[in-house]
């Protein structure tokens, strides 16, 4: 059984796609591309995909992971495009690598987000920043189906800065943009977490929701506070394994041998 490991986005309107939405519509691209997919036993058989934390509804990413399991060798990078074509526009497959090493899920340690918050000045969006990371705690609300939950925003925040907007946007409107660094802890804290945070430490409150980006998640680097491509240690195997018997075989054959 091969394994491949997928990246893909949520743009525009589809960030608005459940994550059940993207289930259906991407096994009905395996179907589409013809991919020998593996199944599960019993009555009800099912495509082996594994999904691995998934962006929030409403949210746009452009690093979501997940993995598939196939009764065929395939290329990954011919799979991809047949995938990617499969799908509509907006949910996009933009990275495939076999899998060669185990625990993708456990690679997925932080998230990188951006938040564009229209109607609010960078000046206003910075003290913001400064308020919620002097604090040493930031206690917030969140309804889940258990009813409202309290629990500290600022624990899983590495990172968190105004940046400058892009020279596209209008000038005559005020937009800040911020760049967030997300722990994956128990309990997850969400960017509308941290939203929340801001409006508790220093008032802030964007007139217009939030538009959220998922940029990258993967492996979390302590000491440069950056994260990592959760598919690279794959990547690195496929090199660093050794060569088939059938390439040494090739390699020693001597030039035109054969050949008639």
């Amino acid at each position: 059984m091969q394994r491949i490991r997928l990246r893909y986005t949520k743009r525009g309107r589809l960030r608005f796609t459940s994550h059940r939405d993207f289930q259906r519509a991407f096994e009905r691209a395996l179907r589409r591309a013809d991919v020998p997919m593996a199944y599960s036993a019993g009555f009800t058989p099912h495509p082996k995909v594994s999904y691995a934390n998934a962006a929030p509804t409403g949210t746009g990413s452009e690093a979501e992971y997940l993995e598939i399991a196939l009764t065929a060798p395939r290329d990954a990078d011919e799979l991809r495009e047949l995938l990617d074509a499969s799908l509509p526009d907006g949910l996009d497959i933009t990275d495939a690598v076999e899998a060669r090493t185990s625990g993708l899920a456990d690679r997925l340690q932080a998230s990188v987000w951006e938040m564009r918050l229209d109607g609010v000045s960078p000046e206003e969006a910075e003290k913001a920043v400064g308020a919620f990371l002097a604090a040493e705690s930031v206690e917030v609300q969140r309804r889940t189906k258990n009813g409202m939950r309290s629990f500290d925003a600022r624990g899983a925040v590495a990172g968190l800065e105004a940046v400058r907007a892009p020279s596209d946007r209008p000038q005559d409107k005020p937009c800040a943009i911020l760049r967030l660094v997300v722990r994956h802890l128990t309990p997850a804290v969400r960017p509308d977490d941290v939203l929340s945070g801001l409006r508790a430490v220093a008032d802030l409150a964007p007139p217009v929701p939030a538009a959220v980006t998922r940029l990258a998640q993967g492996l979390f680097d302590e000491e440069s506070g950056t994260v990592t491509d959760p598919l690279a240690p794959d990547r690195e195997a496929v090199t660093a394994a050794p060569p088939t018997a059938a390439g040494l075989t090739a390699a020693k054959a001597p030039e035109g041998a054969g050949s008639a």
